[in-house]
């Protein structure tokens, strides 16, 4: 099993959480959601002396996506995402990336549907699909390692809010109460936003669910 360190960064005009998630045995990196200020990214890349190998994007929202584009120009690897967010990556509208008065659109290599199985970085991950917030959300989840990056999805003690286009409330629920809820209670959540917490505590405290 690899050994995953995980770094967070807040990004962006809405603190949003960017992760790397690091092989420290090979330096091998998975950037997750550069949602922006990819100049101080990119010095902390270079100063952890690490390799990205892939963007993986939890959703296409503006706050999660806009520095994806600067940063592939930097480091050329794959950018993976739900393919049920086709719509959101080339709907400025639906990003809400227009609601911040920066309508732009987004690119990715990689489609991905629930259950894929991926080998990245040395890490075995699992796709899991929780639309709601969006249609295509979805979680990573890293098995070996007990960790999941829930993106807007699961926060602590709360869930991504669904009133932009294409959310659903009982999507969201339904999918974390399902697909979420059955990992082990000590695995990692690692949010999109605010702080990190367990599925156990989010099992136990989670009034959304």
């Amino acid at each position: 099993m690899a050994d995953l360190q995980i770094y967070e960064y807040n990004v962006g005009d809405i603190g949003t959480n960017c992760y790397f998630l690091v092989n420290t045995d090979t330096k091998e990196a998975i950037v997750v959601d550069p949602g922006g200020s990819v100049p101080m990214l990119e010095k902390n890349i270079r100063n952890l002396g690490i390799t990205p190998v892939a963007i993986f994007l939890t959703h296409a929202h503006y706050d999660h996506a806009h520095g994806v584009k600067e940063l592939k120009g930097r480091y050329p690897v794959p950018v993976y995402v739900s393919k049920a967010e086709r719509e959101l990556m080339c709907d400025a509208g639906m990003n809400v990336s227009s609601m911040f008065g920066c309508a732009e659109t987004y690119e990715a290599d990689v489609f991905l549907s629930d259950g894929d199985h991926l080998d990245t970085a040395g890490f075995s991950i699992e796709v899991i699909h929780t639309p709601g917030h969006t249609p295509g959300g979805c979680c990573y989840y890293f098995p070996e390692n007990k960790v999941l990056i829930s993106g807007d999805t699961l926060f602590a003690e709360s869930v991504g809010r669904t009133d932009f286009p294409g959310g659903s409330m009982s999507q969201l629920v339904r999918g974390i109460r399902e697909k979420l809820m059955v990992l082990p209670r000590d695995t990692g959540v690692y949010p999109g936003h605010m702080g990190h917490t367990t599925i156990g505590h989010e099992a136990d405290y989670n009034p959304f669910l």
